[in-house]
């Protein structure tokens, strides 16, 4: 009787041992799908369209072509996270922060800068405007973005349009 009573012992620490290494893998996959579902591609389209439309302009669509290029820069700041444009052939917006900086939080930095964007004179005034501008400029049609953590620890978001805005002498919308 004994016998048997260590080997049950024996199972019941091995389905304790199984639950302490599937628990926290079943919770890791839960937090890892809310971390990219709160950046998917429909969070970043879902930002830009929404300040769009305030101004009438028609939605951006997702492009991987230009989501993949996006990417590819992201991971080439990731040893550093600088600010740095990519000097490539989209127009592009960049943000950094620490902690839980989402695509939500990036574009609504860019959406910020409204305020300081003066449409009658088609200037900045009193501040940053030309992340806004990217955001609404109405020849843009296909988006994609890309969000990496860096060796810092910092986040870095990229979003590059295409094709680019901003060009001088022309209204975004």
């Amino acid at each position: 009787m004994s016998h048997f009573h260590k080997i049950k012992i024996k199972m019941n620490f091995s389905r304790i041992n199984s639950m302490l290494i599937i628990y926290p893998l079943i919770a890791l996959t839960f937090f890892a799908h809310f971390s990219i579902s709160q950046n998917s591609p429909q969070d970043f389209l879902h930002a830009h369209n929404k300040a769009r439309a305030e101004v009438g302009v028609h939605p951006l669509v997702w492009n991987q072509t230009v989501a993949a290029y996006a990417l590819n820069y992201a991971h080439k700041r990731y040893g550093d996270c600088n600010l740095e444009h990519s000097q490539g052939p989209y127009g592009e917006n960049l943000a950094e922060g620490y902690g839980t900086l989402s695509s939500v939080d990036a574009v609504n930095m860019w959406v910020g800068e409204k305020s300081c964007y003066d449409h009658g004179s088609n200037s900045c005034v009193g501040g940053e405007c030309l992340h806004y501008t990217q955001v609404v400029w109405r020849d843009s049609t296909h988006l994609g973005c890309a969000r990496v953590q860096c060796h810092n620890g910092w986040l870095f978001v990229i979003c590059s349009y295409d094709p680019p805005g901003n060009y001088i002498g022309q209204r975004p919308y």
